[in-house]
């Protein structure tokens, strides 16, 4: 469920997109977007395990992810003309943008007391802890990094549903895995609302 309720990520993304950059979207692309929220809200109410707790953190999750990309382009689109080469490098927007986001890093470390248990915890006297800690970071660096590089060859709307179709291979597997308990409804919701998502993509392609 959290899978296919990210689609109202999109939702929000083409919206943004078309208020703040004035990007018209075409019918297709409204009507799948149209699905996505039939998906959502049917996938709520059918749902076996609904809290509302986990729904508001992951709508909150939504709004933030649809703000950061809209604002992200918004940002590399107004530093372009402050250049001297009259672009922003990916190398560049991924350092300004790790970099901005050390101080609310290290200020949650400090407020949650992080700092004291990683120094005290056994698993950092592993080797294999920081062999998979660096491959994780590595990771994370290829991910920024290729997702400013997608970003600024594309828009946010695009942006946010390319990174939407792995919700079929995520949802199958959290539904093994993790034995997700499910009603014939909720079935049919997951499914349409993945449907939905592969809909998007062929409207943004057409």
């Amino acid at each position: 469920m959290v899978t296919i309720l990210k689609n109202v990520t999109n939702i929000m993304t083409a919206i943004g997109e078309f208020y703040i950059f004035r990007k018209h979207q075409n019918q297709k692309v409204w009507m799948a977007l149209f699905l996505m929220i039939i998906s959502a809200v049917s996938g709520g109410i059918t749902d076996l395990s609904f809290d509302a707790t986990g729904y508001t953190w992951q709508i909150l999750n939504c709004v933030l992810t649809a703000s950061y990309s809209l604002t992200l382009r918004r940002v590399m689109d107004k530093a372009k003309p402050l250049t001297r080469s009259g672009s922003l490098s990916e190398f560049s927007m991924v350092l300004l943008n790790n970099l901005l986001s050390l101080p609310f890093a290290i200020f949650l470390i400090i407020l949650f007391g992080e700092w004291d248990y990683v120094m005290t915890v056994d698993v950092v006297k592993l080797p294999m802890f920081w062999i998979f800690a660096t491959a994780s970071g590595f990771l994370g660096l290829a991910i920024s990094f290729t997702s400013m590089w997608f970003l600024h060859q594309t828009g946010p709307t695009t942006y946010s549903l390319v990174g939407s179709l792995n919700k079929i291979p995520i949802s199958i597997a959290g539904i093994i895995v993790f034995k997700v308990p499910l009603s014939l409804p909720n079935s049919f919701s997951i499914l349409f609302g993945l449907f939905a998502g592969i809909f998007f993509a062929m409207a943004k392609m057409s």
